[in-house]
């Protein structure tokens, strides 16, 4: 991946991650709380939304340790006080789940929407990164590991005490993480369920 197209990359991966905050401030706003707007995350400029470790960071790392075949992230988390939703415990789920459910039907749309746009090779590398984008950061993000979604949903579908010791491991969830990442986390799972995905969508490879 050259130079420029790393970064024309990076800056479709700050659109797929604003989708993604976005989604969970507007999921939260409409189930009663907010703090997502209270606190001017209730937006689409990208530049609400970077976070040092997950959008600069992160995405270094992972086109380090995927040989620069992908590169994605993380943004500054959207702060959600859940003593403030209706159902704090299904809103737990439906706040979590959001963000990939966001990138995921972002994903289809923008596969549906290159199939009618005339095809010439800038448009079709853009198409490309977003999709892919927006389909590995839903995939990264339903793994249940602290900080991510997937952790959320899954504290949220757990009984009260064992969703409690599952909160327990928050505080090194970035470590673990990180750790997994280095250990082949994303060409084991990530990869191999992008893959099909995009597949599904008949997105050439």
């Amino acid at each position: 991946m050259s130079i420029i197209g790393l970064l024309i990359g990076f800056a479709l991966l700050l659109v797929c991650i604003t989708v993604h905050e976005f989604a969970h401030g507007w999921v939260a706003y409409k189930l009663g709380d907010n703090t997502a707007r209270y606190s001017g995350r209730l937006t689409l400029n990208p530049l609400a939304h970077i976070d040092p470790i997950g959008t600069i960071l992160l995405p270094i790392m992972l086109f380090i340790a995927t040989q620069g075949r992908f590169v994605f992230g993380a943004a500054k988390p959207v702060p959600v006080n859940f003593n403030n939703l209706k159902n704090p415990r299904s809103g737990f789920v439906l706040v979590g789940i959001s963000g990939p459910a966001a990138n995921f039907i972002f994903a289809i749309f923008l596969s549906w929407l290159w199939r009618i746009m005339p095809a010439n090779d800038i448009l079709n590398f853009i198409f490309w990164q977003l999709i892919a984008t927006n389909v590995i950061l839903g995939v990264f993000n339903l793994i249940p590991v602290p900080p991510l979604d997937g952790s959320r949903v899954l504290m949220g579908l757990l009984p009260q005490r064992l969703a409690a010791s599952y909160m327990r491991i928050e505080p090194y969830g970035f470590a673990i993480l990180m750790l997994l990442i280095l250990l082949g986390l994303f060409n084991a799972i990530v990869e191999p369920i992008t893959v099909l995905i995009l597949r599904r969508l008949l997105i050439p490879l």
